[in-house]
């Protein structure tokens, strides 16, 4: 069965869970179309959030199978300079900070093309990924990045320990969000780690997408958004206790969890209680908070369109920059095609040539945008936005504007 709708909350098994957005039928935010033909059998599901007033945690319950989101992927983490810097520093830190040498193993689950392992590797640690994208893993291999093309869980954990050793550190970054048994998937992690392993997993932070307003990377592959409050109680069911939280600053604000085996009766560092207690006190286990985001959204909804369509009327042309899962939520949602966005282009030669699920729009190279000159491009991968402006400054110097969705639409004035 590739679809289901959950009754319960992933993160504590409770039924009386609080619906307070809905972004309406919507098809897979990677279900990139190769021919407009493709769009008679295009599938929706729904895409409603809802709150557990019990743990905390925010999620989706309508759970499409992994094999038909992950099996065959088309997000590659090395196209990004961003990125490329972010994991660069991440594999200094915990080098650094776990002291890691020649005989040390460090895992990465959901390890895409291996961009962020081949950072470790320059530090004399051995690697091994874990990615179930057939597709993205044979990219990783082919990189010198040993990959096994499975999914990750308490099983795979102790049997990748079996035949690999215990691993100092295992890294899950932008994964967790997209596991239906989340703390199955931290057993997993715990199985696998030696005595005195680290277990680093960033997520997108639930905080920064309320405050910032960042309904569009609601999609199909994010199943949970997490505080830290969700957080502590997931890691207690699998046995670690988080040392600690760290902000970090990719895909519009995330955090990177540092967590290690609760044994001896570890327990969350105080720091981590205290961020737990401030949560609270920003009304983040509080339905209320998340009914007044939901007003939110619907006031971006209306303002993007309301830009949207006096440039049209007012005779300037317009293009998108971007085919993120974050894009298509926001072009579904607000009900944008190409009447309003002719076009999208995207630095992926995965994604150029391609139609972007629901709203349709053709996928170009980057060219397309000095061959074209548009005279106003909204960024749907805003949170590259300060990457994409420095890149297309030959654009910008040529008269055109950059603009960006959230959490109001507005144009940017500085490259």
């Amino acid at each position: 069965m590739s679809y289901h709708r959950r009754a319960d909350c992933r993160g504590c098994g409770n039924t009386d869970l609080v619906e307070f957005l809905s972004l309406g039928p919507t098809p897979l935010a990677n279900s990139n179309l190769r021919d407009l033909s493709e769009a008679e059998d295009e599938a929706s599901y729904p895409l409603d959030l809802f709150f557990c007033p019990k743990c905390s945690l925010v999620q989706i319950l309508d759970v499409v199978s992994p094999d038909v989101l992950f099996r065959d992927y088309i997000y590659v983490t090395g196209t990004s300079d961003t990125i490329a810097e972010h994991n660069v520093e991440y594999a200094r830190a915990l080098a650094e900070s776990e002291n890691l040498g020649a005989d040390d193993l460090v895992i990465e689950v959901a390890s895409n093309d291996g961009s962020l392992l081949r950072a470790f590797q320059a530090h004399g640690v051995r690697t091994l990924g874990i990615e179930p994208a057939t597709n993205i893993a044979k990219i990783a291999t082919a990189a010198g990045v040993e990959t096994v093309n499975e999914f990750f869980d308490a099983d795979r954990g102790r049997m990748v320990r079996e035949s690999h050793g215990p691993a100092r550190v295992v890294i899950g970054n932008n994964v967790f969000a997209h596991v239906d048994e989340p703390a199955d998937f931290l057993v997993g992690c715990r199985n696998v780690l030696g005595d005195g392993g680290v277990c680093s997993i960033e997520v997108p932070y639930l905080g920064d997408l309320l405050e910032r307003r960042e309904f569009d990377t609601v999609y199909h592959e994010h199943l949970s958004y997490f505080s830290v409050t969700a957080l502590m109680h997931l890691y207690e069911r699998a046995g670690l206790y988080i040392e600690r939280v760290q902000p970090v600053s990719v895909h519009g604000g995330s955090i990177r969890i540092l967590a290690r085996p609760a044994v001896n009766g570890a327990t969350h560092s105080p720091e981590v209680v205290a961020l737990a207690r401030q949560e609270a006190a920003d009304g983040l286990c509080d339905a209320q908070r998340y009914h007044e985001f939901a007003r939110g959204v619907a006031k971006t909804r209306d303002l993007l369109l309301r830009m949207l369509q006096r440039w049209k009327q007012n005779g300037a042309s317009v293009a998108a920059y971007g085919a993120p899962a974050k894009g298509n939520t926001l072009l579904n949602y607000c009900g944008i095609t190409t009447d309003l966005l002719p076009y999208t282009v995207d630095r992926s030669p995965l994604k150029v040539g391609l139609y972007t699920p629901g709203a349709h729009l053709p996928i170009l190279p980057v060219s397309a945008l000095v061959e074209r000159q548009p005279d106003y491009v909204l960024i749907l991968a805003w949170n590259f936005a300060e990457e994409i402006a420095r890149q297309q400054d030959e654009y910008f110097r040529n008269g055109g504007r950059f603009a960006v969705p959230v959490p109001e639409p507005r144009i940017l004035m500085d490259r």
